[in-house]
């Protein structure tokens, strides 16, 4: 991938201002030294006005055609982020590729793991930056495991539970509950894509996947209950569960090794700011959540009552991500999260989807490609 000068701000073009768009996206590319938000994308009118509300100088575009119009002329951008609803993932990082703009998408970055590794061939082929945004790589309990795995607080991990859970009975209607094939809804593809993602940082390549989905709400169409077990190359297991009809939430990760566990209990702060209109840089400290959310460390005791030991929990770094991408797009580097990544973590995607309809533990084969990315700490520990 060719580098882009210093001399000037990087433009960026976001297609699509719904939830990814105007609550992460947005700000968080507004917020990054050297990138500015220079076009939204919407044919949404309240969209486009809320848009301009918080962005004064940004344009607004009707159509994603107007951004590969651009391609190449003086009025060029230097980035796209895709963050439309997932069945326009796909098409819309292949027009963009195709262009020649550098791209990053929303997760999931498609529907199968070959439609991730065609993007990737794709992009290697124009040598065309791309990246998929997995901002939960930057959450403040993941950060946190990491830095426990790093210093071998945990000793041999045997066990890893991750939960993303919700009490939300009632539909809120729209394609991600969509039971439409077309439209990837559901939230095996949604949060499923978060703590599966997270796992493989952590502990590396899934060998088996066992999974129960569910639909549990009235008049729901896709899931919004689901189980996911996951046996990793190096013997770890994965448990995961991703929720909307969980009426008393369990701990938001727990880690078993065998010298000490790690449990924490509540959701990075990030997200909770940014929809309250708080930004970074603006509002410190960011992603700092207060003593009374710390997780515990310790064997033998119950966190509930008390027992082992408080562990400060770093301060999420949502912004991160893309510091981490405007420092490729200048220097040429790689990016903070691979395309050829996202299609691992769809691989497990695919297989629990097909272990829950068949009832079945499925295999998965040896990945391939470039199973790594360096635009966050290496995994150690496990």
């Amino acid at each position: 991938m060719n580098a882009t000068p210093r001399s000037a701000a990087l433009r960026v073009g976001l297609v699509g201002y719904g939830l990814a768009g105007s609550v992460f996206h947005a700000p968080l590319v507004a917020a990054t030294e050297g990138l500015v938000l220079d076009t939204v994308v919407t044919s949404d009118p309240e969209r486009a006005a809320g848009a301009r509300a918080e962005f004064p100088d940004v344009r607004i575009a009707a159509s994603p055609d107007e951004l590969w119009d651009r391609a190449g002329g003086a009025d060029a951008l230097d980035l796209v982020v895709i963050a439309s609803p997932n069945k326009t993932h796909v098409p819309l990082a292949t027009a963009a590729l195709t262009a020649g703009i550098p791209a990053v998408v929303d997760k999931p970055l498609a529907a199968t793991a070959a439609e991730a590794r065609e993007l990737a061939a794709l992009a290697e082929r124009t040598g065309t930056f791309l990246s998929v945004f997995q901002n939960r790589r930057w959450d403040n309990d993941f950060l946190t495991v990491r830095r426990l795995l790093a210093d071998g607080e945990l000793g041999e991990v045997q066990r890893f539970e991750s939960r993303f859970e919700r009490w939300r009975p009632q539909l809120k209607g729209g394609w991600r509950e969509s039971g439409a094939p077309e439209e990837i809804g559901g939230l095996l593809y949604d949060l499923g894509s978060h703590v599966v993602d997270q796992a493989l940082v952590l502990f590396g390549p899934a060998v088996r996947v066992y999974a129960e989905t569910d639909v549990r709400r009235p008049g729901a169409e896709a899931d919004d209950d689901t189980f996911i077990a996951v046996t990793h190359a190096n013997g770890v297991r994965s448990h995961f569960y991703v929720s909307a009809t969980t009426a008393q939430l369990g701990p938001r990760l727990r880690v078993l090794g065998s010298r000490a566990g790690y449990v924490k209990y509540g959701l990075d702060p990030q997200e909770g700011a940014l929809r309250e209109g708080l930004r970074p840089g603006k509002d410190a400290p960011w992603g700092v959540e207060p003593e009374h959310c710390w997780g515990r460390l310790g064997a033998g005791e119950s966190p509930l009552t008390g027992g082992g030991m408080p562990v400060p929990t770093l301060p999420g770094d949502y912004p991160a991500y893309y510091a981490a991408v405007a420092a490729a797009l200048r220097e040429g580097g790689p990016a903070p999260v691979t395309a050829y990544e996202a299609a691992q973590c769809l691989d497990v995607l695919e297989a629990a989807r097909r272990s829950s309809r068949d009832g079945v533990v499925v295999e998965i084969p040896t990945p391939t490609g470039s199973p790594t990315s360096t635009g966050s700490p290496t995994p150690s520990g496990s």
